[in-house]
């Protein structure tokens, strides 16, 4: 099993537009919230209309996988797409939701934006899926110098060592700093 990697800056821009080009608005519109808000994709594809306050910039949610109430600042990039989501499908209750006839009137699902993700990693050469929104967002932060433990809260992990070892930061690249920076 491949391990899921975070993408830089330049591979979360690729993978946008590859995404709108090749599969389309919805999943480019997945993929830029998802790495803006930094939600587990069954969080981030179950989102309503209803949880969002774009006059306050917030969304509150309780995580699905740990049942923590979570509190979110929607940011000017996460603000547009939903902003743009919502005055071209203004009768969805979903924010990411399905118009086909199969699945009409729900959410889309996980496993049609893992295969679109997937796909759009192979043609990169990229190995992603839809953790790597999250994991991409967390890695950014931590690349740009924000404290492990202000990260290990956006996640919402309970600890730092969870958060470093999510990161795939590992015992001897923190031994190398000591090497790196001499003062």
């Amino acid at each position: 099993m491949n391990t899921v990697n975070a993408a830089s800056k330049t591979e979360i821009d690729l993978v946008h537009t590859l995404l709108e080009k090749k599969f389309g608005q919805l999943y480019a519109d997945i993929w830029k919230v998802g790495v803006n808000l930094s939600l587990r994709i069954s969080d981030l594809l179950t989102l309503e209309y209803s949880q969002l306050n774009l006059q306050d910039r917030s969304l509150q949610l309780t995580e699905q996988k740990t049942g923590k109430l979570k509190l979110i600042r929607l940011n000017s990039a996460a603000i547009a797409v939903i902003e743009r989501r919502r005055v071209e499908q203004s009768s969805d209750r979903w924010l990411f939701q399905v118009h086909s006839n199969r699945a009409k009137d729900k959410p889309v699902s996980r496993v049609s934006v893992s295969r679109v993700f997937k796909e759009t990693g192979d043609m990169l050469g990229l190995t992603i899926n839809t953790h790597s929104m999250r994991k991409s967002r967390g890695m950014a932060m931590y690349k740009d110098g924000v404290p492990v433990e202000k990260i290990a809260k956006v996640l919402n992990h309970s600890n730092t060592t969870s958060t470093l070892r999510y990161l795939g930061i590992t015992k001897e690249e923190v031994l190398q700093t000591y090497d790196d920076y001499e003062l």
